[in-house]
């Protein structure tokens, strides 16, 4: 039975192993054919409307909700030490920095990730993927590279607009709901946000997620069985491997940024 235990454990290790060996190989035939799928934009912009702009609503609805929520927890804590002028402050870089980035991205396999996995996954169960090859047609360039751009360019712009969309939501409820000074949120948080230390890092951190969860995303859909079972199991895998990924490198991203 031991035996068996270990087998079965080398076995795992191995394709896990192999797994990652194929997602780089991925990886790098998309950068290597990068220049290619640059010259076509109209798919790149076919597929950021449909990971990019059907995300919108998502979006807007979280990042208004969690900035209210933000400000209310923020003025309960420092109402106690006298400093809740400083509410703006506390949203602003709450969301900036961390949460933009991460509720994104997180928000963003969910719904747009899991859809590329299926998406992939099934034009591989059905063939499509193989009668392109058939016609000389490359379908890593012409299905997963478009869709993998479009992952890196919509992640910062839908984080961004998080953002903005959760400071105004701890506007409303700083100044319309507990009563603070419009005047003194919007510039305390003029004075305390810095650029280059927050938005940039916040962009950044943006970018990275969305190489990471395209990445993750297409690669499952691209490895699945192609069964129904297989690309229903690719993409729950799809989801909770780029989650994971995301809450991971957000610590070490963190770390490096803001020592």
């Amino acid at each position: 039975m031991i035996t068996a235990a270990f087998r079965n454990l080398g076995a795992r290790t191995l394709a896990a192993l192999g797994g990652v060996g194929r997602a780089h190989l991925l990886m790098f035939r998309l950068l290597a054919g990068l220049l290619r799928v640059l010259a076509q934009p109209r798919y790149i912009i076919q597929q950021l409307y449909a990971v990019g702009v059907l995300s919108l609503v998502i979006i807007v609805v979280s990042g208004l909700f969690v900035g209210m929520v933000l400000a209310l927890q923020g003025y309960y804590t420092l109402v106690d030490f006298g400093a809740a002028e400083s509410v703006g402050v506390l949203v602003a870089l709450s969301l900036l920095r961390e949460l933009g980035p991460v509720v994104t991205a997180l928000l963003f396999a969910g719904r747009a990730g899991s859809s590329l996995t299926a998406e992939v996954g099934l034009m591989k169960a059905t063939e499509q993927l193989s009668s392109m090859e058939m016609m000389a047609v490359d379908p890593e360039l012409r299905v997963i590279a478009p869709r993998f751009l479009a992952c890196v360019v919509a992640v910062p712009l839908l984080a961004g607009i998080f953002s903005l969309v959760g400071i105004y939501g701890g506007y409303l409820v700083s100044v319309g709901l507990i009563g603070l000074d419009g005047g003194a949120y919007w510039g305390n948080m003029q004075s305390a946000v810095s650029f280059s230390d927050d938005v940039l890092n916040g962009v950044i951190k943006s970018v990275v997620f969305g190489i990471v969860v395209g990445w993750i995303a297409l690669y499952k859909g691209y490895e699945a069985v192609p069964t129904s079972e297989g690309v229903s199991r690719a993409t729950t895998h799809g989801v909770v491997h780029a989650s994971l990924a995301v809450l991971g490198l957000d610590f070490l991203l963190t770390a490096l940024m803001f020592d």
